[in-house]
């Protein structure tokens, strides 16, 4: 019964973020680094942007459109970072990309509400689309 309710937790959580998701909506700014990822064998189309200054992750904004997994992840993602250290971010957006992927990843590190997309490892076709906005986001940190 309790994996029931838990499932329900995280499909409501996922729903909720597709339905309203967070920091969407890119900004003309070039103080931002953008990166766009297509999926093209399920439309998903993901851009991430950031903006770091001194070391800190003061912004992260997200234009995602497809299936609710990839924007529910983009939504979530873009919570988590804000306010990050680089350093830190890159860890937790490893550690999530290892979670999805059904890799050894360190459950002590705390992944918020990304958590509920730890179950998309048992469906194979549906790893990219949760990981899609990570891989993007881990992306705008590399290009500094």
């Amino acid at each position: 019964m309790f994996m029931t309710n838990l499932d329900n937790l995280y499909r409501e959580i996922i729903m909720e973020h597709y339905k309203n998701p967070r920091n969407k909506g890119l900004l003309d700014d070039p103080r931002y680094t953008k990166i766009r990822i297509k999926n093209p064998s399920c439309g998903d189309d993901i851009t991430v942007q950031t903006l770091v200054e001194k070391g800190i992750i003061k912004d992260c904004r997200q234009e995602a459109t497809g299936c609710s997994i990839s924007v529910a992840s983009a939504s979530v993602l873009t919570e988590i970072m804000i306010n990050k250290p680089v350093d830190e971010a890159i860890r937790l957006a490893e550690n999530f990309l290892n979670m999805v992927s059904n890799k050894e990843y360190d459950e002590t590190l705390d992944l918020e509400e990304a958590e509920v997309f730890g179950g998309v490892k048992q469906f194979p076709a549906r790893i990219k689309c949760a990981s899609i906005a990570w891989v993007a986001f881990k992306d705008t940190l590399g290009k500094e």
